[in-house]
């Protein structure tokens, strides 16, 4: 088991960095392959002092202060709705689940909208106020799909699938009153409603990069159990499975993790439905060898819908959240068709 994990995290790592490495040099302006190599050795301590600046100031601050942390933004967003998805497909034994149809994306999308409304500082108990609103959405959200789902001490797919989605249209509602109402923060709310990567900075980056390294990581631990509940619940109990627990674990860690995702970048659908469903074609069902693949997947296919994004109808950019959502549409027609 360690060797295909092992083989597929290499194959995912492989594509993630072939598609970074579009995303540094494709763009409206096309960036020389000796230039940001030098701009990259240029700020390694010591050994970049040797290094002749043969490029102008311009590509360095479009390397540096754009792709780069865009890039980077679009690895660890697209990583963390991938994962999110799986783990939703594999509690509920439904290709059909991810935190977009689920409504838990539109709760972060509101958390998010109320800062902005508010004028709330950047700060709230020495935490970003972006993400800590956004994970605050995404919780309740999901605490409220769950509620409505439940039926005597279950949870019915279909009926968690129809909540899901009558939530993320109530709470897209929601949002759209304020805009009327307040008439302010229309730019800022429609960035969040319609998904970008254009907000990549140095200074929400660590907590981004850090929190979904970490909520991954914990979820990782919980392959083996996921493995067992996706078989069905009643397997879950005879092997000695918490199910009800796990699942709840589950359901808060992604509820923050896509939180997190949301609150750098918006609404983005369909990369939790599209991504791990084709990595489990692959890979196949596993959640020890799914969980990694799809995260680097995830990562590689954000990066790259953001490429599209910047050049198709350039120096126009498209919304990421629209790209995706046109590859989302059809594939998710496909699945319920194949599905019935």
């Amino acid at each position: 088991m360690k060797a295909k994990v092992i083989k597929y995290s290499l194959l995912g790592i492989v594509f993630m960095l072939a598609c970074a490495v579009a995303g540094i040099f494709i763009g409206s302006v096309n960036l020389p392959a000796k230039d940001v190599l030098g701009i990259f050795l240029s700020k390694i301590p010591f050994f970049g002092e040797g290094v002749t600046r043969t490029w102008q100031p311009g590509v360095e601050d479009i390397l540096l202060k754009l792709r780069f942390p865009r890039v980077l933004l679009g690895i660890f967003v697209g990583a963390s709705l991938a994962v999110a998805g799986a783990v939703f497909q594999g509690l509920l034994r439904n290709p059909l689940a991810e935190p977009y149809l689920l409504g838990i994306s539109s709760g972060a999308a509101l958390g998010t909208a109320l800062v902005v409304l508010l004028n709330l500082p950047f700060y709230l108990f020495f935490i970003p106020s972006i993400p800590l609103a956004a994970f605050c959405g995404g919780l309740v959200s999901m605490f409220l799909v769950y509620a409505l789902a439940r039926t005597k001490g279950k949870l019915p797919v279909q009926t968690l699938l129809l909540s899901g989605v009558v939530i993320n249209f109530s709470f897209s509602a929601i949002i759209m009153l304020f805009i009327t109402v307040s008439n302010k923060g229309l730019a800022e709310i429609t960035f969040w409603m319609l998904g970008s990567l254009n907000n990549a900075n140095f200074a929400l980056l660590p907590y981004v990069i850090g929190g979904c390294t970490l909520i991954m990581g914990v979820i990782y631990l919980f392959a083996n159990d996921l493995n067992v509940i996706s078989m069905g619940e009643e397997t879950a109990v005879y092997l000695g499975v918490a199910a009800e627990k796990v699942k709840k674990l589950m359901f808060v860690l992604t509820s923050l993790l896509t939180g997190l995702a949301v609150s750098v970048s918006g609404l983005i659908g369909f990369v939790g439905l599209i991504v791990p469903h084709i990595a489990r074609l692959i890979a196949g069902p596993d959640h020890r060898v799914l969980l990694p693949f799809a995260a680097f997947l995830g990562a590689g296919f954000l990066v790259l819908a953001d490429v599209l994004c910047r050049t198709l109808f350039s120096p126009v950019e498209i919304p990421i959240g629209v790209v995706t959502s046109i590859l989302g549409g059809p594939f998710f027609l496909y699945l319920l068709k194949r599905k019935k």
